[in-house]
């Protein structure tokens, strides 16, 4: 079997961009994968097109081989963009190698230790108030683990966001939510890596106790040591890891225990190939997996068969509840996908990741989508 093409699809499905590749093979096996650098995705389409060039007539059940290749096969090594291609092609040559052995993708990775995966939800509200009814709303839909956030209105309003005010105003909202919702659910909050060490010291010490049971990128992670100084201040657990774009980022996060747990993004990381080497890396470590998983059917097929094959994991994200619809999860773009309800996802047991895209349904083009682009009050930038 050789490799015919691959196409890339940078599309809008729901309120976002999603950036779909394709691979096809001379025996008539496609498979499907899906990049995650989220608003960059016209540069993962000039990667995936380079690597084109030298994948056609290649064997695709290669995959070990061929992620080595396209990783090593320029001098400047990784970078965010290039594991955001690379990793749309390897979720893809997994799902041409189920369909290939006639198998789901999890089988390929060990078989399963579970029948379905556990799922979390987000949602949030201007008031301490609006955030105890969508908390009640998605535990109500079967939800029992949840992130639970403050909208900040300056932000949405004004592009505005000022730390210390946002800190507080969370910190009131999270502290009268456990009150009424008790200590069943498990509540995280994600500051998106907003914050400083002092201002992230600050939030953890304002409230009692078991108020949250994970903090999300509290502070940007480009350096570990002052994720070390913050392990310091709070016994929080911390949730780690979305941005990493390879397997040697998660080694001090890991290895020095400061994430306790890995928010990998299958979709950036490297793909499934990559992922499996900080799952095991991970286990070893008592680690457990809370994977970031923002996207569309594929990143959440790919997602859940790696969770399925995990003996280490908690929950996987998911975009659609009580607390949140974002129309991700077309199923006119995606007739065939995993089933999600509420509190879980089960993969199909079909041959591959258990995935089809109607490309005739592949109709609204790339549009051209930013982040914002926030700043504090003084008008210094801060990060979205």
């Amino acid at each position: 079997m050789k490799i015919t093409d691959i196409k890339p699809f940078p599309v809008w499905v729901g309120h976002r961009n999603q950036m779909l590749v394709k691979i096809e093979t001379d025996e008539g096996i496609y498979g499907w994968g899906e990049s995650g650098l989220s608003s960059r995705e016209i540069g993962v389409k000039g990667i995936v097109e380079h690597y084109r060039e030298f994948l056609i007539g290649r064997d695709p059940m290669q995959r070990g081989a061929l992620w080595q290749e396209m990783y090593r096969s320029q001098y400047f090594e990784g970078g965010r963009t290039l594991t955001a291609a690379i990793s749309a092609i390897d979720i893809a040559l997994y799902d041409i190698a189920g369909k290939k052995l006639g198998v789901p993708v999890y089988e390929l990775l060990g078989g399963k230790h579970r029948n379905w995966v556990p799922t979390f939800a987000t949602g949030g509200g201007n008031s301490p108030e609006e955030m105890i009814d969508v908390a009640q709303r998605m535990i109500a839909e079967g939800f029992d683990c949840f992130r639970l956030h403050r909208d900040y209105e300056p932000e949405e309003k004004e592009g505005l966001y000022e730390p210390r005010e946002a800190i507080a105003n969370s910190a009131e909202g999270l502290i009268k939510a456990r009150e009424v919702l008790g200590m069943r659910p498990v509540i995280g909050y994600d500051f998106h890596h907003r914050l400083s060490v002092a201002e992230a010291a600050s939030f953890c010490q304002m409230m009692p106790a078991h108020t949250v049971d994970f903090l999300e990128e509290p502070i940007r992670d480009e350096s570990p040591e002052a994720y070390e100084a913050l392990r310091k201040m709070t016994p929080v657990p911390f949730a780690i890891g979305e941005e990493f774009a390879s397997k040697w980022q998660f080694l001090p996060y890991i290895e020095r225990g400061l994430s306790n747990y890995i928010r990998i993004d299958i979709c950036n990381v490297g793909g499934i190939t990559e992922a499996m080497k900080v799952v095991g890396w991970s286990e070893a470590h008592y680690i457990d997996l809370m994977p970031h998983n923002p996207l569309g059917p594929i990143c959440v097929a790919a997602t859940a068969h790696m969770a399925m094959a995990a003996a280490n994991f908690s929950w996987l994200e998911i975009r659609e509840s009580a607390g949140e619809q974002t129309g991700f999860y077309s199923k006119e773009v995606f007739p065939v996908q995993p089933e999600i309800i509420p509190g879980r996802v089960t993969v199909l047991d079909k041959p591959g990741l258990g995935v089809e895209v109607d490309e005739e349904a592949l109709t609204e083009p790339f549009r051209y989508s930013e982040m914002p682009h926030l700043k504090r009050n003084d008008g210094s930038h801060t990060n979205w």
